[in-house]
């Protein structure tokens, strides 16, 4: 049903109130970062910052709580939404480890790790197959708190209402650059002293809007936002914790690895086209 001039301008209205409120909760978020101290209580108020505007906003708008996609009718979406991104990160780590971009094994990752895990450092796969197993299962789910924080406001919230006025691609790609812009504060952060910041702000906004379009379909096919919590967790989790971790730098790795280097955006590029022409086949 298409929908009228009044509606689209209402929806405009709450998009532009979300994104006005995400804009003050996030600055309150990133001066105690920026200012303060970079402490992971501060970037777990930012990552709430999504969730807070949304729920204000349907306040103010007077709409119920409710109306976000929190039920979950079918798990296989949680299925494909945790191997998706093990799979794009195994892709894009096994080329950086072949091409030598940067190489395996930190044996001080692996010594931190037995030490942390009591196991002794002599027995490496043993070591390593744990901390993998414990990483991606209570690691995963530990994370779920603060992905969800941010998931609530990104697919709860934001893509259902940008559907209501755009397409699926048109959505994704707003979303995905909306979702990317808001990380540049951290990303200048991290690299504001370097020459390549630009190049990393890049590459970051390639990859989030490759992961926008796999998380809008996800979103929608399941018309839950839990298979986002759960993939955003895994990526995070799996590249921060695990592969780029086990990896020694080089004098080439930081083009390359992480979710600021180029070789996670080409991959999951690759993976987008292909959920890009899953969602127009499947009329989403």
């Amino acid at each position: 049903m298409s929908k009228t001039a009044s509606e689209i301008k209402e929806t405009w209205k709450t998009i532009m109130l979300f994104l006005m409120l995400l804009t003050a909760l996030s600055s309150i978020a990133y001066y105690a970062i920026l200012k303060l101290n970079p402490t992971s209580i501060y970037v777990g108020a930012l990552m709430l910052s999504p969730a807070l505007a949304s729920l204000i906003t349907l306040k103010i708008r007077m709409r119920p709580i409710s109306s976000l996609p929190w039920r979950l009718k079918e798990l296989k979406y949680l299925r494909h939404s945790y191997i998706t991104p093990i799979l794009y990160v195994s892709i894009a780590y096994v080329f950086i480890w072949l091409f030598g971009f940067g190489n395996l094994i930190n044996t001080e990752r692996i010594l931190q790790w037995s030490n942390e895990l009591g196991i002794e450092s002599t027995n490496q796969t043993l070591v390593i197959v744990v901390m993998i197993f414990l990483l991606l299962t209570v690691g995963v789910i530990k994370n779920l708190g603060a992905t969800l924080g941010e998931e609530i406001g990104w697919r709860g919230f934001l893509i259902f209402e940008l559907r209501k006025v755009m397409s699926f691609k048109a959505l994704a790609i707003i979303s995905g650059l909306i979702w990317a812009v808001w990380h540049f504060p951290l990303i200048n952060l991290i690299y504001g002293s370097s020459e390549n910041l630009l190049l990393h702000m890049g590459a970051f906004t390639i990859m989030i809007i490759g992961i926008s379009v796999i998380l809008a379909y996800y979103t929608f096919k399941s018309n839950s936002l839990w298979p986002a919590v759960l993939y955003h967790s895994v990526h995070n989790i799996y590249i921060q914790k695990i592969c780029t971790p086990l990896t020694i730098s080089n004098d080439k790795t930081t083009f390359w690895i992480d979710e600021y280097g180029f070789m996670i955006p080409i991959i999951t590029t690759i993976f987008a086209i292909y959920f890009w022409r899953k969602a127009e086949k499947e009329s989403l």
